[in-house]
């Protein structure tokens, strides 16, 4: 009898995790169909991504802020706007603009990445923000906390950070048919830079993101 009972209940049980783990599927595909993210060029597959890594985060405590996602899609052409600050929450894409890749990371492509200090390149994977700074080179900046180990985690002491740049222009797209590359750090168009640090400061999630085989397989927020 008691048996009998246990197997009327296993199937009750089971339909209400599918449907949780649908519950989540179906709240991604109705911000990325509110918020149009496909008409800006960012795919599905990324922002998922970028969504499972910040659920990870949010879990565990490290964002302050997890209404909040910025995702540089590195798969992207550096003359695409594929920097994205979406407001999970309220269903709004907030910026959509350049964004520019480490020296030796590319030319107009982001191929290559690294988490070593004087490399140029860029690092794959997920930050958290942390407070506006003042640079002697930069000016107002914001930092960025690398949070996977081996993959973005020398970010501080690389001074990774976000910046402006007359290089991250549509400008200087027209006159070198490429935007401009950093010392490995997202720097972005000088007049949006104030405007998005402000946004995004203070614990929200930085997901920089290409399709490279070593980092999907081994990131630990996306596996």
């Amino acid at each position: 009898m008691i048996l009998y009972l246990f197997s009327l209940l296993i199937p009750l049980i089971n339909p209400i995790h599918t449907d949780g783990m649908k519950g989540v599927e179906n709240s991604n595909s109705d911000v990325y169909a509110t918020v149009n993210l496909a008409g800006t060029g960012l795919n599905k597959v990324v922002f998922d991504l970028a969504v499972k890594g910040m659920k990870k985060l949010e879990a565990n405590g490290q964002l302050q802020n997890p209404d909040i996602l910025t995702i540089a899609d590195y798969s992207q052409s550096s003359n695409n706007k594929r920097l994205y600050v979406i407001d999970l929450k309220n269903k709004k894409l907030l910026f959509n603009t350049y964004v520019a890749h480490g020296r030796n990371t590319g030319d107009e492509f982001a191929r290559y990445f690294s988490n070593k200090e004087g490399s140029l390149k860029s690092s794959l994977g997920f930050y958290v923000t942390e407070n506006p700074c003042t640079g002697s080179h930069t000016g107002f900046s914001l930092m960025i906390n690398g949070v996977e180990k081996g993959i973005n985690d020398n970010a501080v002491k690389r001074e990774i950070i976000i910046h402006a740049a007359d290089y991250a222009t549509e400008n200087f797209i027209k006159r070198f048919g490429r935007l401009g590359r950093s010392f490995g750090c997202p720097a972005l168009p000088p007049e949006l830079n104030k405007p998005i640090i402000e946004t995004i400061k203070g614990g929200t999630c930085l997901f920089i993101y290409n399709p490279d085989n070593n980092y999907i397989a081994t990131s630990s927020l996306l596996n």
